[in-house]
């Protein structure tokens, strides 16, 4: 792993050098090296290297736009941070129409979503499950609101155009991982199920839905027991469209039981109807049901038949109860980037372009990233094309050059600081990256990596040892069309840093 360094080591010493010229040539060399050796003379691949004031250190096909996979988080949370702020917090209201006269409310009570992914979310930065129920409970009663006698509404304006990006795969937009959404989320949008294997190859599966409670929901098993060793094969078919799901593919015989996640296209209608049933046994009824905003801005009482009753009420019209608030951007950017989570990637998009644009929809959100593309002096036309926040779309190209160039400009913004403490390291987060450097090594790499099938990159920065910032290395080694070589390139990325943290 060490060859490089070893191989730059003995070149500056036959030269006598004292400065960096020398080893950047060395490495220059070295990256020149690798168009004619395999994994990546098979593959479509660049890398570079900039120092802060722009000067390039060594670079090999850094103009080649490619697929970035994850490594698009990189921007899409750099460009939120700028554009709302390391302490920017989402925000979830509760308010009703109607009269309130003795404890009876003649109107409806509205969960008012404010764009906040990690509403009643798993993550350890988010207020628990029974904790968001229980605020929302407790607004009503210190309200005196003790009977609803119309519908509880969960209202997902605050996000509007589609919900997921149209170059998604089909496959994807049922994952966990593809689950895309409106203003108001609930448990990122997921739905649980717990899967377990039948006894013999092509023996039916059993599956059961877990959480949330979905009784609005018909769901077909297309799906089987497959061969040892070919693991969890399952997908999801399911749209906002209508409330039916099928399950596809399938769960080799040798897994053990698992639970499976899914996308749940209904997440306000989700919540409005978990609520309702946690506010019936804390003796508060409400006698309409649940509810949800359909497209027309009209109240939907029934999924299955699209029934509705007539057109909801602004935010603006409604008596507000109060509001709870989601972690600070930074942690969420922070769990973006070190768990790789998309829904939240695709969220912090969309909010951007509400913030700048007045528009959660893509085109809207997509403009108002190009807008701080150009604050930061880039050009997005010369080594981006971007469609999406998450970097799940194969429709998604960056150059190396332009995400060291996007990485060198972050260093200049007052939310510096934060965006680096949202990086992973080797050794924590990427743990089988640099596995043969020392602790202080791995502390001063500060990484996002992004893969999919034939796809590896890694970008961020190269600390200094002396910390200063004026000496930060931003570099970005990206490779496409490589499948089956994840591992060989990953040596060679480990090669490439270890000769940067050299410098």
């Amino acid at each position: 792993m060490k060859k490089i360094v070893t191989i730059i080591t003995a070149a500056c010493i036959a030269l006598d050098c004292l400065g960096a010229g020398p080893v950047k040539n060395t490495l220059q060399h070295w990256l020149d090296s690798l168009a004619s050796a395999k994994p990546l003379s098979e593959a479509v691949w660049g890398a570079c290297a900039m120092r802060q004031d722009g000067r390039i250190i060594a670079s090999k096909g850094r103009t080649v736009k490619m697929i970035p996979a994850s490594n698009l988080k990189l921007i899409t949370t750099g460009v939120a941070m700028k554009t709302l702020g390391a302490g920017f917090r989402f925000e979830t209201s509760l308010g009703y129409s109607g009269t309130l006269e003795g404890g009876v409310l003649d109107g409806n009570v509205y969960i008012i979503g404010g764009g906040d992914p990690t509403l009643g979310s798993e993550d350890t930065i988010s207020l628990a499950r029974s904790a968001v129920l229980r605020k929302m409970k407790d607004m009503l009663m210190e309200a005196g609101i003790i009977r609803i006698k119309g519908h509880l509404v969960g209202d997902g304006r605050f996000f509007d155009g589609e919900r997921e990006s149209g170059s998604w795969l089909y496959e994807d937009i049922g994952t966990y991982y593809g689950t895309g959404g409106d203003g108001l989320a609930y448990y990122k949008n997921t739905q649980d199920f717990q899967v377990t294997a039948g006894k013999a190859v092509g023996d039916s599966l059993t599956v059961k839905t877990v959480y949330p409670f979905t009784p609005w929901m018909e769901w077909s098993m297309a799906c089987s027991t497959g061969k040892a060793g070919t693991g969890d094969l399952l997908y999801l078919y399911t749209s906002e469209l209508s409330p039916v799901g099928e399950l596809r593919g399938t769960f080799a015989v040798d897994r053990a039981p698992k639970t499976l996640k899914c996308s749940n296209k209904y997440p306000a209608y989700t919540l409005a109807n978990t609520l309702a049933a946690y506010l019936r046994k804390s003796g508060i009824e409400v006698e309409g049901g649940p509810a949800d905003i359909d497209s027309r801005g009209r109240i939907r009482t029934d999924l299955r038949s699209g029934r509705t009753e007539g057109a909801a009420v602004s935010p603006e019209e409604l008596t507000l109860l109060g509001s709870i608030q989601s972690p600070s951007l930074s942690k969420i950017a922070s769990v973006t980037n070190k768990e790789s989570d998309n829904f939240y990637a695709e969220s912090l998009l969309r909010m951007t372009g509400k913030r700048m644009e007045g528009s959660a929809s893509y085109p809207s959100s997509l403009k108002a990233e190009a807008d701080i593309f150009k604050l930061l002096k880039l050009n997005p036309e010369e080594g981006a094309s971007i469609v999406d926040g998450s970097g799940l779309s194969r429709k998604n190209y960056i150059s190396p050059l332009f995400m060291c160039g996007f990485l060198r400009a972050m260093l200049s913004e007052p939310c510096f600081p934060d965006y680096a403490g949202t990086l992973g390291q080797p050794g924590t987060v990427y743990k089988t990256r640099l596995r043969g450097a020392t602790l202080e090594q791995k502390e001063r790499v500060l990484m996002k990596s992004g893969s999919m099938d034939g796809v590896l990159c890694f970008s961020g920065y190269v600390i200094p040892e002396d910390g200063s910032k004026e000496d930060i290395i931003s570099f970005s080694f990206m490779t496409n069309n490589a499948p089956g070589a994840a591992w060989k390139i990953g040596t060679l990325i480990d090669e490439f840093l270890l000769a940067l943290l050299e410098l």
